[in-house]
């Protein structure tokens, strides 16, 4: 962790602020919903550009959630600071993200063990060739226990992680599902980039909020509250990790 760091231009925060945990949905609305919902005695510890961030405990354990913004930039920039500034070991992204194939159903579970993207998130690396970001196994392994244990629907595999939403090219996510990429979302090649970087650890579980071939979609309200079953297995990845050593 660098040294007086923080607060940064970001983050209105010391390091005892967070717990070793941080879940990041990346809605900041989602973010109060989970802190009032399940900690016990959150209190907010950032509020920069509105990017509201609790800390409070889940059966015992010091556990945060911040939101992350949108896209890889934004996830990018928060990420880095709570890795290398701010003490976190492990970032679990909690967000949405829309299928790319008939057998992955509405508000089932993804768990993202690569994200591959067509971000240039990892070009300032200068790498000769191309890096393939990964989940940590240990949070991987973790979160896939957990739901089978609550008896959860999920899938485990590859996503894809875009730079953009509205694409002129509407073949382009057909072509990654027949890749076998599950589903698609904007944050986690960034996130894993950052924790792979940092010697961290990053995992996204993410709830299908809307389907790429039946059309079907949730509600703004339905995204912000309804992924009850998404929040309550990162809560458990949380403590359960705890028991892990210190990065």
């Amino acid at each position: 962790m660098a040294e007086k760091a923080y607060p940064t231009a970001h983050i209105n925060a010391t390091p005892e602020d967070f717990g070793r945990t941080v879940l990041m949905p990346g809605d900041p609305l989602r973010a109060k919903f989970i802190a009032e919902t399940y900690l016990e005695n959150p209190r907010l510890v950032n509020s920069v550009r509105g990017i509201n961030g609790y800390t409070g405990t889940w059966k015992g354990t010091k556990v945060s959630v911040m939101a992350s913004g949108m896209g890889m930039p934004s996830i990018g920039i928060y990420s880095y600071e709570l890795f290398n500034f701010f003490g976190v070991d492990n970032i679990l992204r909690i967000g949405s993200a829309g299928a790319l194939r008939e057998d992955v159903h509405m508000r089932e579970l993804v768990i993202a063990m690569g994200a591959s993207t067509d971000s240039c998130f990892a070009q300032q690396f200068r790498l000769v060739g191309n890096l393939a970001p990964l989940a940590d196994y240990r949070l991987l392994r973790t979160a896939a226990d957990v739901c089978e244990e609550m008896k959860l629907a999920h899938h485990v595999g590859n996503i894809y992680s875009s730079d953009v939403f509205y694409n002129d090219d509407f073949s382009v996510n057909a072509r990654w599902g027949e890749l076998g990429a599950l589903a698609v979302e904007m944050e986690a090649a960034a996130l894993y980039i950052n924790a792979a970087k940092a010697g961290k650890r990053a995992l996204a579980i993410c709830t299908v909020s809307d389907h790429l071939l039946t059309g079907e979609q949730l509600s703004s309200e339905e995204r912000q509250c309804g992924f009850r079953n998404m929040m309550e297995v990162a809560l458990e990845v949380a403590v359960r990790m705890e028991k892990e050593p210190k990065l």
